[in-house]
């Protein structure tokens, strides 16, 4: 059975960093392109971060700059680092897995920043 299993949420104050791990429990994870999604509540679920098998990022503007998607594939590991927070990053953050038609959820972790 697949499972994404996200870790490294909590609460953090404004300029403050958090890095997110999701371990993935998936056969051949190095062929998945790797994702980040966030959703705050009363707001629809967002991309955050994304990085293909090869490697190659992409990022929603608003973080760009602050946060850093990277992966470990002897870890079956996807990090998401993220520096200077802002109050509007606040959000549950979901990792995504995703090759050609399959595509998995973790549960979420909750991100909070706030003084």
């Amino acid at each position: 059975q697949v499972q994404l299993v996200e870790s490294g949420g909590g609460l953090v104050q404004p300029g403050g960093s958090l890095r997110l791990s999701c371990a993935a429990s998936l056969s051949g994870f190095s062929l998945y392109a790797m994702a980040w999604y966030r959703q705050a509540p009363g707001s629809q679920r967002e991309l955050v971060a994304r990085i293909t098998n090869g490697g190659k990022t992409n990022y929603t503007d608003s973080v760009k700059g602050r946060f850093t998607i990277s992966r470990d594939n002897a870890k079956n590991t996807v990090y998401l680092q993220m520096n200077s927070l802002k109050p509007e990053d606040t959000a549950l953050y979901y990792c995504n897995a995703q090759f050609l038609f399959r595509g998995y959820w973790g549960q979420g972790t909750q991100v909070t920043v706030s003084s």
